[in-house]
């Protein structure tokens, strides 16, 4: 098996595990990011098309990048090696930009919503009084009250 074979194979492969890793977030992701903008379609699949586009810029990007030959390939065994440290590289990619999206996810819920227009800012609630105690429940003790 030559070169042009395998890194053909590698393309294939590559992409096709890509495009399935991303229509998988696309689908998931704007799923949850609609529960976050508050059930705004629109502001939810902009930014998962957001998301969508980044993820497979950079992982079609290291696709492309991976694919310098590292030498003469000269039969099926060599051929199979090559495959399958290329594949492994694109897997371990897909996996961290997939962790690094669902951190952007978690960032996004955490951000507290803005307010609705026309509604009316929370009025400031009183102070609540300090606990004192080692375990904050309990009221601090009198002085006099050591036996």
């Amino acid at each position: 098996m030559g070169a042009a074979i395998t890194y053909t194979l590698y393309l294939v492969i590559s992409v096709s595990l890509t495009v399935a890793a991303g229509l998988a977030l696309s689908r998931s992701g704007r799923v949850f990011l609609r529960d976050v903008f508050g059930g705004d379609e629109a502001l939810a699949g902009a930014v998962s098309r957001l998301l969508v586009v980044g993820f497979y810029l950079l992982t079609l990007g290291f696709v492309v990048l991976a694919m310098q030959p590292g030498g003469q390939i000269t039969g099926v065994r060599q051929a199979a090696g090559v495959l399958s440290v290329k594949i492994g590289e694109v897997l371990l990619v897909l996996g961290g930009l997939h962790l690094m999206n669902l951190v952007i996810f978690r960032r996004i819920r955490r951000r507290p919503a803005a307010a609705p227009a026309g509604s009316r800012p929370r009025e400031p609630q009183p102070p609540q009084p300090l606990r004192h105690g080692p375990l904050a429940d309990t009221p601090p003790r009198d002085p006099q009250d050591v036996h």
